[in-house]
């Protein structure tokens, strides 16, 4: 079959290129550029934990290193701490600049046969047909690309949007900063600062809002929000706000810095009306634009990527599947869209000058928490979405049971032990191709899994998972949370959680996989599988130990 066509080698099209070959699927990726990124400090990401997570499993470089995660968060208003943040417990958004993150995703690449990739090629048509897609590209390498599939992960300006003729409506410059990178010492050390209204008066038309965000190094981006309107923001004003800002958290006396990189960040909002044409997708910036709010808008780039890889994957070697492959847009574009909506309700009240909220007792601390939610990745602005309306959730279940990880909510990361008694981590077993059954047995992680992979409910289990409609690994966690024992878990290959059952229920378990995977059409081992699963159902759940 003819490889997978991934237009624009950004963030997004580099981690939909590894995640395809991860799951054995050859792609073509159509670079416009030389094939290498100019560093640019001041252009930075911020990745949540999942994201981060996906990162590490396609480089398999330790993300920590190359960027900084957060040790905390501070939101200031005038000289008071409004909320203060300490991850402890949980590791904090991690912070890196863009060139660094791509440059990690080009060297995972290139030790990939399956990806090939064409630097400096544009592309300026394409032609679809049942049986595939074809793609046109200028340059020195101009000619005709063959594919099974074609997605355009090539940014704002989408190319394969225009010749697909999809709409892009949305708001423009719903926020703009002044933005710089440098190397200091502030007062704080790794800790992250939203500092409304300071108390210090700054050179220019201000909004009256900075962002502080460390890199590595002793460097830190710096993030000026500015007024509605175009004024220009010229290298003399950018050095005065700069002074005047250091001096400022300083006590005084402006500390020695050094610039390495300025720019102006522009916000907007837009999201295509359609992310599917025949055998033709968008990810990333050529589907959706958000970043209002402290909201990173690659963090949901690089989900589409994850969300879409599994199910061209499947698509490709098993034949497409129409259900599965519309899924994406039902799933993704939804997600997507709330978050829009939730910053469209906000930004009224969070940039709306001197409006009579603004008085209102508690206004102050209650903005201030709206804004940590879009920074920090919490709440409607900036949680991760679940698909918990997707039409890849199976119907009700008899015995479906209630775990703290919603219906199509992404898991929790706990030890597992794998199917060569391996000990590891659950999200580390994600992005394969296969579905994944997880039997939460406490005492297991006690003793070798040779000592209880055949006895009490284990060879019941096994014997479900082997004839599910699709490959399958079953995994063993000691505890997970809200779950009781011997509760079951079937996870997509991108992570979120199908169903929760009691015990057990290979017809049910076999339900659940098959609506996960876009319904009977797209069941492998057909209707003998499906017979046996129900055979082995019996009377219901299985008890005992494992």
């Amino acid at each position: 079959m003819d490889p997978v066509i991934i237009v624009g080698a950004g963030p997004v099209g580099l981690t939909l290129a590894l995640a395809l070959a991860r799951q054995e699927v050859p792609c073509v990726l159509l670079d416009e550029g030389p094939g290498k990124d100019e560093p640019r400090p001041a252009r930075t990401v911020v990745l949540h934990e999942e994201t981060a997570a996906l990162m590490e499993r396609l480089t398999g470089v330790p993300l920590d290193r190359a960027g900084s995660r957060w040790a905390g968060w501070r939101s200031m208003r005038r000289k008071q701490v409004m909320r203060e943040v300490v991850f402890d417990d949980e590791p904090g958004p991690l912070h890196i600049a863009q060139h660094v993150l791509t440059g990690a995703l080009r060297a995972a690449l290139a030790d990939q046969p399956l990806i090939e990739v064409a630097a400096d090629s544009r592309l300026d048509a394409i032609e679809q047909e049942d049986s595939g897609v074809t793609a046109h590209t200028r340059g020195p390498r101009g000619t005709w690309w063959r594919g099974s599939y074609l997605v355009g992960c090539d940014g704002p300006r989408s190319t394969v949007r225009k010749l697909q003729d999809i709409r892009f409506p949305g708001r423009t410059a719903v926020e703009r900063h002044a933005v710089a990178a440098l190397r200091v010492e502030l007062p704080w050390v790794d800790e992250a600062l939203l500092h409304r209204m300071p108390p210090w008066r700054m050179s220019g038309p201000s909004a009256g809002e900075i962002t502080a965000r460390p890199l590595p190094d002793g460097v830190w981006r710096l993030d000026w929000l500015l007024p509605p309107g175009k004024d220009l923001v010229t290298p003399e004003l950018l050095l005065a706000r700069i002074r005047e800002t250091l001096a400022g958290w300083s006590g005084g006396a402006t500390p020695s810095y050094e610039l390495l990189d300025t720019g102006v960040h522009t916000v907007h909002h837009r999201l295509a009306r359609r992310w599917r044409v025949g055998r033709v997708f968008l990810a990333g910036d050529a589907a959706h634009l958000l970043g209002a709010l402290g909201t990173h808008g690659l963090d949901e780039g690089l989900r589409d990527a994850d969300n879409l890889a599994w199910k061209l994957a499947l698509a490709w070697h098993d034949g497409p599947h129409e259900a599965l492959l519309d899924s994406y847009q039902t799933e993704r574009r939804a997600v997507v869209a709330a978050r829009l909506r939730a910053a469209d309700q906000v930004l009224p009240l969070l940039r709306g000058g001197g409006s009579l909220r603004a008085y209102v007792p508690g206004a102050a601390r209650n903005h201030d928490a709206l804004l940590a939610d879009g920074h920090l990745g919490q709440g409607p602005l900036g949680a991760p979405g679940a698909y918990a309306d997707s039409p890849l959730a199976p119907g009700p279940l008899e015995g479906e049971v209630p775990v703290d990880t919603p219906r199509g909510a992404q898991i929790a990361d706990v030890r597992v032990t794998a199917e060569d008694g391996s000990f590891v981590q659950l999200r580390d077993r994600l992005g394969r191709g296969a579905l994944l059954v997880v039997l939460i047995a406490p005492g297991t992680g006690v003793w070798e899994r040779r000592h209880w992979a055949s006895a009490g409910i284990m060879p019941r289990l096994a014997a479900a998972v082997s004839a599910l409609p699709h490959h399958a690994e079953l995994l063993v966690a000691e505890s997970y949370p809200g779950a009781a024992a011997h509760t079951v878990l079937l996870v997509r290959p991108d992570g979120h959680l199908v169903t929760a059952l009691s015990g057990v229920r290979p017809a049910e378990l076999y339900t659940a996989a098959e609506a996960a995977l876009g319904g009977p059409a797209h069941a492998e081992a057909g209707p003998g599988a499906q017979a046996q699963a129900q055979a082995q159902a019996g009377a219901g759940a299985a008890t005992g130990s494992p």
